[in-house]
């Protein structure tokens, strides 16, 4: 058996003179998929796959396609004598524009058996001749292939051979994915022997040390993994100090180490290249001096097998010195070693000689977090899941280790500063590129708008969503010319479905629709809460006032934000400010700062009156059809009365406009009952129902039993301000609970409530037995609520019977859809993830909302 080794991601070119079985092999070795046959494509372009007048516009269209495979990740096989060169150096410009590796496989036949295959097809009218032609080439190529560019080369001569061949794929040397962590990342050390030491003892790292009492490994009590960002030498004072160190550590597999531009131009002297001794290197060299011939042998071999980067733990974490591009996350070639090394510049130089750094961290847009080095910065800052850990040891500042996967920075200071920086330390670029510094420097939002615009498809882990390009634009709109700032918009709660249509009389919804819905969605216990006539409000309020930007959650300067359901602001700049301090001073009596371990929560409230926002809309839409039907309705009766007593039969249609009557006022009372006056924050109440997230922590696994318990602290703070939740919980198999809480919903709405919400007691995350969401809530409203809804008489039999029909659907998958969007949000939030990824899911929630659905359900 031949063994070929190839790797799991390359471009693989098979070489061979037609009748050689190019293509009886792919079959054999690869998925249909994979290969693509340079016949095929001139069947594709020409409808016949031998005109070969077509082979030009067949292989523009076949380097296109495989140039899509690989950008997607995708082995690719092209199945074509590929015997003339400038046809191999297509397929080498497609891999390297891919940054992947080519390969070669030969099939090297006998020429007369060639000729044999090819006499029994039909479809090859070509002599003998044109073999003959192609046998010469092939011999002339198989010497060329590597110096073209093929990474491998793989010659099958004769049938047996080439039968006898199996693939087998091999990992690229970056690809670390099974490797788990929990790291410890260490940025540049630059020779600091001692500070290194000392961050190693301060993470748990137990040294080992050798007669001479110098450091030669470390291993972690937990199995943590060391990893090393590169720059290990130059400008400190016991480079080989460092190196030892490391180098020991690497060998016992405690540690894994990506090469910096330090190590690589050090590797370039020692093997006596030309290189000019400049920024620390002569130090370095000065101390090599000193050590065994045999460990700067040993020390070359080292840096000569280090990898550019690696990806780990199964692809969400990269470590490289400079940074790492996502479409180069996994790729091997020059360009990405050299992007990995040194990252990208400008070609422009700042006021201090440095290079002006193109800040790829800013448009970095990849799930994978990436760590990184290089460039100094005075302490570390995410940006967009990127984070620069070089905080300039050498220089004077400090040498931090990323702890993965808690993102906990550790950091021990310099003893001193060794070397005096081109660039002060605490020099901040700016500018519209990375002025000799990195990414992370910037204070930038991270937002940009063709992360939003157009059609969408999103993977947020709970479920897929296209969003459509009409619907973005109407996002948009309320984005840009209503909405709170971005940055303070971290969730939207999710429209809220009702209740199966209740079969009873009278009854549009009631509870035993919404107890049989979630019970047939497997749900044993709910809870069900008094639904709170008011406007749904989401409070985001800090613990400290006037403060700076939140570390880790994009969230810029400020004491908060109070918005609503789509984001609008509720209050001018002084009443937010004023209900924020309420709120923040009802948090701080009830303890939930420290409790909850955080600067700043989170809150999904029920803002009170609906009046206070909807003022308006009351007026307009609903109190005028009160006051028309007020004026108009006694003059009609008085009207039917005196044509009543002159013997007209109008008997039916008083009555009829006597209900109408009564159902008018019924209509009024029923939004008159959320209606009081209020001035600013007088007579305003806010009713929390949920906690929804505090610093580092999605707060959706909690049942609702934690929540409403949190909800109650904050009213005995603040009983004035706060309104409480009513609720029962209901075990849904116990006959006697389900009817005391029917009794008292029917109470609720007798005496002017809106209704109810049942919810999954075990709080907004739970899943049926199948492992999908349940609906977060599901309404139930009163009947004279319901007026308010559907009009003054929807109770009528005939408008009642046409609602019966009504279709939930549509109104239920959407409520599901950003209830999920909410809670990956939620997820991304705690996770510290760049702003951009949680904006997108908002924003997608936003855009949602311009799904048609009927406005009453």
């Amino acid at each position: 058996m031949t063994t070929l080794d190839i790797p799991e991601l390359a471009l693989v070119a098979l070489v061979g003179v037609s009748g050689s079985g190019k293509s009886t092999f792919a079959r054999r070795h690869f998925a249909p998929t994979q290969v693509l046959s340079s016949d095929a494509f001139r069947a594709l372009v020409a409808d016949d796959e031998n005109d070969q007048s077509a082979s030009s516009d067949a292989f523009e269209v076949l380097h296109h396609v495989a140039g899509k495979r690989l950008r997607a990740g995708r082995l690719t096989v092209v199945d074509a004598t590929n015997l003339q060169q400038h046809a191999r150096a297509g397929l080498v410009a497609v891999a390297r524009e891919h940054d992947v590796l080519p390969v070669a496989v030969v099939l090297d036949v006998p020429e007369s058996l060639c000729w044999e295959r090819t006499q029994a097809r039909s479809d090859r009218t070509f002599g003998r001749q044109v073999l003959t032609r192609m046998q010469r080439d092939l011999r002339r190529s198989i010497g060329r292939l590597e110096r073209e560019g093929f990474r491998k080369v793989h010659v099958l001569r004769g049938v047996e051979e080439i039968d006898a061949a199996e693939i087998r794929y091999e990992k690229l040397f970056n690809d670390r994915k099974e490797l788990t962590g929990p790291f410890d990342i260490i940025g540049d050390v630059h020779g600091c022997r001692a500070e290194l030491e000392l961050l190693l003892d301060r993470l748990g790292w137990i040294l080992h040390r050798d007669a001479d009492g110098r450091a030669t490994g470390a291993t972690h009590p937990e199995g943590r993994t060391a990893l090393f960002v590169g720059d290990l030498v130059d400008r400190g004072p016991d480079s080989p100090g460092v190196l030892r160190l490391v180098m020991g550590m690497v060998a016992a597999g405690t540690a894994l180490c990506v090469p910096g531009n330090h190590e690589q131009k050090l590797l370039r002297k020692l093997r006596g290249r030309k290189v000019t001794v400049s920024h620390g290197l002569a130090e370095t060299l000065a101390q090599l001096e000193t050590e065994d011939p045999a460990f700067v042998t040993e020390l070359s071999a080292f840096i000569d097998g280090l990898v550019s980067h690696y990806v780990l733990d199964g692809g969400r974490l990269v470590v490289a010195h400079a940074g790492l591009k996502e479409e180069y996350h996994g790729r091997a070639s020059g360009r990405v070693r050299a992007f990995a090394l040194f990252g990208e510049t400008t070609g422009e130089t700042d006021e201090y000689g440095l290079p002006v750094r193109y800040p790829w961290a800013r448009d970095y847009r990849g799930s994978a977090m990436v760590v990184y080095g290089h460039t100094p910065t005075p302490t570390p800052e995410w940006v967009n899941n990127t984070i620069c850990i070089d905080t300039g040891c050498v220089f004077g500042g400090a040498l931090t280790a990323l702890r993965y996967p808690t993102r906990e920075l550790v950091s021990v200071p310099a003893a001193k500063e060794y070397y005096a920086p081109a660039r002060p330390l605490h020099a901040v670029p700016a500018g519209p590129a990375d002025v000799g510094g990195s990414a992370a420097d910037r204070d930038d939002h991270g937002l940009d708008l063709r992360d939003v615009t157009g059609r969408r498809h999103i993977d947020y882990g709970y479920g897929t969503v296209t969003v459509p390009a009409e619907n973005a634009a109407a996002a948009l709109e309320v984005m840009s010319r209503f909405s709170v700032d971005p940055r303070w918009l971290p969730w939207l709660p999710p429209t809220m479905a009702p209740c199966s249509t209740a079969t009873l009389d009278d009854f549009l919804e009631h509870p035993a629709q919404a107890f049989a819905d979630y019970r047939s969605a497997g749900v044993n216990r709910v809870v069900c809460e008094e639904k709170h006539m008011g406007s749904r409000a989401v409070v985001l309020v800090r613990r400290d006032t006037g403060s700076g930007p939140v570390g880790g959650t994009g969230f810029g300067p400020g004491d908060g934000v109070v918005y609503t359901r789509t984001g609008r602001p509720f209050f001018d700049a002084t009443l937010n400010r004023a209900l924020l301090d309420r709120v923040r001073a009802a948090v701080t009596s009830a303890g939930l700062w420290a409790e909850l371990e955080t600067d700043w929560l989170l809150l999904d409230c029920e803002l009170l009156p609906w009046s206070a926002k909807a003022g308006g809309l009351i007026r307009e839409q609903y109190a005028a059809v009160g006051a028309a039907g007020r004026a108009a309705l006694p003059a009609v009766l008085d009207t039917l009365d005196r044509a009543g007593a002159r013997g007209l039969p109008v008997a039916e249609l008083r009555d009829r406009m006597t209900r109408r009557s009564a159902d008018l006022a019924r209509y009024t009372d029923a939004y008159r009952a959320y209606v009081r006056p209020t001035d600013g924050l007088t007579g305003v109440t806010l009713a929390p129902f949920a906690v929804l997230a505090s610093e580092g922590a999605s707060h959706a696994g909690r049942d609702h039993g934690w929540h409403l318990a949190l909800a109650d602290r904050l009213h005995a703070a603040d009983p004035e301000f706060f309104t409480p939740t009513r609720r029962l919980v209901v075990d849904l198999g116990d006959e006697a609970a389900v009817a005391e809480a029917t009794d008292w919903w029917l109470e609720l709405t007798a005496a002017g409530g809106e209704g109810m919400v049942v919810k999954p007691y075990a709080g907004p995350a739970a899943r049926d037995d199948r492992g999908r969401l349940l609906q977060p809530g599901i309404k139930c409203r009163g009947r004279d609520y319901l007026r308010i809804i559907y009009g003054p008489e929807y109770a009528e039999p005939e408008q009642l019977a046409q609602l019966r029909h009504r279709s939930l659907g549509r109104k239920r998958g959407l409520a599901l859809r950003e209830h999920g969007l909410g809670l990956a949000a939620l997820d991304l939030l705690a996770e510290r993830a760049p702003l951009w990824r949680r904006h997108e899911l908002v924003f997608a929630i936003l855009a949602s909302e311009s799904e048609p659905v009927d406005p009453r359900l």
